[in-house]
This record gives C-alpha cells, structure tokens and sequence, in this order.
C-alpha cells in the first residue's frame, strides 16, 4: 500500500492478500524516494496516525511520542476538518514528515513511505460511518478504505458523545469495521461534548491494539 490511496473513479484492485505484521521489513525499493513511494525510514516501521477533527485531537503529539519511544517512525494524516485542530508545525516538527491531508497532484513526489500499520485517534462519528461504508471522499479516508484490501493492521479510538454513539448507524459502523479486522479502542463515548472526555483518552491504547501484529 502507497501513501496515496487510488482516487475516486479509478479501478479498484483485486481481492485483499492476507495481513502482513505491522513490523515486516521494507525493502529498499518500496521505502525510497527513487521508487516514486515516498522517503525511506531508516529501516524502523511505519505508523500512519489518522487525526479528525475531536476536541481531543491537540494532544496526538502524546500518542506520536510514544509510538516513537517504541521505536514507529510516525506520519500523520489528518481529515481536512481535522487540521484546524492540531498544531500543524508542531506535529510537524515532532514527526519529521509533513502532515498529508489533500490528495496528490499527479506527478507529484509521495512525501510518506508507505505504512505498517494505522492508527485512528481519535475518530469521530463521521470518519467511523463513512470508512464503514465505503466512502472515500478524502485522502484520510481513502487511505483507510484502502488499507482493508492491502493487509495493513488498523486500530481505532472512537472519540464522540453519547448522543452520537447512540444513533444505531454507529453501532453497525464498528460491527462491520470489527469484521474487517479493524481493532477497535475501548474508550466510552463521553456525556460532556464539550471536554470530549480528553482527561481520560489514553492515546496509548491504539499501540497497545497494534502490538499483537507487529509479533514477528
């Protein structure tokens, strides 16, 4: 799997191949800018951090620190609502790579090598709706949409209010999202939108979720 899902109106590609652990090595032409795939990564695995726009979303530098203390080199992605929620510069310089959230023009270079794994935090009512359903209407979602057919481990932290996680759309969302092997966080849907319940989002939960596939 690239970095840039396939647009919109495009083939799609066949059957999905089995899941691969998040840890399998990247061989020198997948992770070269020479390759058209994006920079290397010195060899440590890849996380793509798929960010949305909740109220928790200014702490992703919490989850992007620890990833890289377990030795993840870290991407972020963020859905186009999800940028006014987080420091762009800041995220930025903490990761080394620029934060993707529009698509490619053609011929453009692909700025991140392709991910081992993914991790959705948080995600909101809308991003969890639309991926369960097939909509690819932003490169955050395409590459999500994406990494179902192309084996690559995926965890989620659903963050939204009680109103919300009472709708029963919801709630086939994160059925049909567990049968595609999706790995979904436990944290409860908070009855206070305002704070969105950011005092006990443990961003550490989505590595801890992912751990499991990156076993040899």
């Amino acid at each position: 799997m690239s970095d840039e899902p396939t647009k919109p109106g495009a083939p799609a590609p066949p059957g999905r191949p089995r899941r691969k652990p998040a840890a399998a090595g990247r061989s020198a032409s997948r992770g070269s800018s020479a390759s058209g795939e994006g920079p290397a990564s010195g060899g440590k695995p890849f996380l793509y951090v798929v960010v949305c726009a909740a109220g928790v979303a200014g702490g992703v530098g919490k989850l992007i620190t620890a990833a890289q203390e377990r030795n993840w080199d870290v991407g972020v992605v963020a859905t186009p609502q999800g940028l006014g929620f987080i420091d762009r510069r800041a995220v930025e310089a903490q990761t080394g790579h620029p934060i993707r959230s529009a698509w490619r023009r053609p011929g453009d270079p692909r700025p991140l090598p392709p991910p081992d794994a993914i991790a959705v935090a948080p995600a909101t009512f809308n991003t969890v709706n639309k991926w369960a359903a097939g909509i690819s209407d932003t490169l955050a979602l395409g590459i999500l949409c994406e990494a179902y057919g192309s084996g690559v481990p995926v965890a989620v932290l659903p963050c939204l209010n009680a109103a919300q996680a009472a709708h029963p759309a919801y709630r086939q969302s994160l059925e049909r999202l567990r049968t595609m092997g999706v790995l979904i966080g436990s944290h409860e849907p908070s009855a206070q939108p305002e704070t969105g319940g950011a005092d006990v989002f443990r961003w550490e939960e989505a590595l801890e979720l992912l751990a499991p596939e990156r076993a040899p």
